[in-house]
């Protein structure tokens, strides 16, 4: 039924096709060795648990800066360009990640690797939002997001095969750097293939432009202000359940993540015509909630099935805040200026950067027997997105009213 609906409605450009089918390789690839790269240093390479926290959170805020800086680069040199480049140095980061084994290294590897990603990621969706028209970019960012999950699910699978997270790392690392450079040349075939239309020149935006437009935009500035928090808990998942988790059942963290994948791909639709009843920032406050009630359920249970439970809980908080959260920026956001909202949406890596340091912090000093009290701080921390989501809600309905305002006066006087 999933598969019907996804594809019988979605009829994209090639393009958009080649961004969605690209995506899925490239998410196998990430998904077979990055996930495990916590257990990876924390049991193979002897690092402590903040360190590893320290290596993991350098990426994200690294990736804060390159995302931002992304979208300007896309407006100026094209999109092509940028992700061919961004991709195929990320391809290089991976076989570097085969043959570390320093600690500095892993450092300048994961500082890579935010760089890379977060040129590429904004850039992407630009790309997607270029090429489909405005009443099917829902469409089009619901079958990205199913690639993305969908890679999420056989990704682990193969990563454990191949040896993710043990010694015997190498191969994992080296066939997604595979993944990873055919998907590389796969862009340069659609580069020579598909021509982009000339950006108009209104569309080039400085870095200054970009930071005016965050400052400027309140509504934007509330929703990113309260994706720092939300994008903070779901690098949990990665970071401080990988290493809770995982330091000691690895095949349990595997099973909780293919269990957050699979119910993506179960609940993303069904969710999403439930969500059309709500504004957009009233979905992302009750994904909010999610959010930080099933980290907390990761921090109470020990049963595998109770765990399940949470992270299906977790799950649907991850649904509700990012899909829905690129579809606010799609209506926010001027379409000249797409390239820079989308670039500066990465200040939410900000919080993912802090979170995954704090949850290495927290494990380290509290311990790996205090999880109820450690994953209640977390949930804490996600709900101060809340708030913030509630102010930005409250200017966009006053906007939408003055605008309704204005239109019923424009149509009295004429």
């Amino acid at each position: 039924m999933i598969f019907k609906t996804l594809f019988h409605k979605a009829q994209f450009h090639p393009v958009a096709w080649g961004v969605i089918i690209g995506t899925f390789l490239s998410r196998t690839g990430f998904f077979m060795t990055l996930p495990f790269l916590g257990i990876y240093l924390g049991k193979e390479k002897g690092i402590d648990p903040a360190t590893v926290g320290a290596i993991l959170a350098i990426s994200l805020l690294v990736g804060t800066v390159s995302s931002f800086a992304g979208g300007a680069l896309s407006d100026r040199l094209g999109r092509y360009p940028v992700m061919i480049t961004a991709m195929g140095a990320w391809s290089l980061v991976l076989v570097g990640f085969a043959f570390a084994s320093e600690t500095w290294i892993f450092f300048v590897l994961s500082a890579l690797n935010g760089l890379f990603r977060n040129v590429f990621e904004p850039t992407a969706r630009a790309l997607l939002a270029d090429v489909t028209p405005e009443d099917r970019r829902t469409d089009a960012f619901n079958a990205r997001y199913f690639a993305i999950n969908l890679g999420g699910a056989i990704g682990p699978l193969i990563g454990l095969k191949l040896g993710a997270g043990s010694s015997s790392s190498l191969l994992p690392f080296l066939v997604s750097a595979i993944i990873f450079a055919l998907y590389a040349v796969l862009l340069v075939v659609f580069m020579l293939l598909f021509k982009l239309e000339a950006k108009e020149k209104s569309a080039v935006v400085s870095i200054n432009q970009m930071a005016r437009i965050v400052f400027t935009d309140k509504v934007f500035l509330y929703f990113l202000l309260g994706n720092i928090f939300v994008a903070g808990a779901y690098s949990h998942l990665d970071t401080t359940l990988s290493q809770y988790i995982g330091h000691d059942r690895v095949e349990a963290y595997s099973f909780l993540f293919i269990v957050n994948t699979l119910a993506v791909l179960i609940f993303q639709y069904p969710l999403a015509r439930l969500m059309k009843r709500f504004s957009s920032l009233a979905a992302l406050k009750i994904g909010c909630l999610f959010f930080g009630l099933g980290l907390f359920g990761f921090g109470i249970f020990d049963n595998l099935f109770l765990l399940a439970c949470s992270m299906v809980v977790f799950t649907i908080g991850e649904i509700l805040c990012f899909v829905v959260g690129d579809v606010l920026i799609g209506e926010i956001a001027p379409g000249h200026l797409r390239g820079a909202y989308y670039g500066a949406s990465g200040f939410a890596f900000i919080g993912q950067s802090a979170s995954a340091w704090v949850g290495g912090i927290l494990l380290k000093y509290l311990g790996f027997d205090q999880g109820p009290l450690i994953f209640a701080i977390l949930m804490l921390l996600t709900f101060i997105a809340f708030p913030f989501y509630q102010r930005g809600q409250h200017i966009l309905e006053q906007r939408q009213k003055l605008k309704v305002s204005c239109e019923k006066t424009t149509e009295a006087i004429v």
